[in-house]
């Protein structure tokens, strides 16, 4: 239950952050490093792939439904964690696909003097959940052990069968 509050509050956190920058925002907040400035975004990260609304809309479903049965599989917290924090950015950038047909981005940073591509709070929990998920891929997963009929079975299948 917990997970799905998470979920919803990445949804709320997205959308409200969004509803909060107007059209045409330019908003100077540290000079010469990050500006809240409203864009329209019609592509995927970095504005790849422009106009692949519906690909994108589907995509998105095939991948919730990955992640929900990932979480349902998964007990490890931080598993759960970051595959919610995957699925609340991932809903919350298609809700903008599915009604305004673009996301909208505000996130406006210049490292370094680099004008970085501009993102919204569904892409930082993007970000941040996947970088969670390889961590715990790396330290924390670990197979499933297999039942001992299915051993028993492919034991039996890989022994050579006695000549005649």
């Amino acid at each position: 239950m917990v997970w799905v509050l998470l979920i919803i509050a990445a949804v709320v956190m997205d959308q409200v952050t969004k509803r909060l920058v107007a059209v045409g925002t330019d908003i100077e907040i540290i000079k010469e490093f990050f500006y809240i400035t409203y864009c329209e975004n019609r592509g995927a990260a970095f504005s790849i792939l422009q106009n692949f609304r519906w690909g994108f809309i589907v995509l998105t479903v095939i991948a919730l439904v990955v992640m929900a049965r990932a979480m349902i599989s998964q007990k490890h917290a931080l598993a759960r964690f970051s595959l919610s924090l995957l699925m609340g950015g991932a809903i919350g950038n298609m809700i903008d696909r599915l009604f305004k047909g673009y996301v909208v981005d505000f996130l406006n940073f210049y490292p370094f003097g680099y004008d970085f591509p501009i993102f919204n709070a569904a892409d930082v929990c993007i970000t941040i959940g996947v970088t969670l998920l390889f961590v715990y891929i790396i330290f924390f997963y670990k197979e499933q052990p297999k039942d001992k009929v299915s051993e028993i079975k492919e034991a039996k299948a890989d022994s050579p069968e006695p000549e005649e």
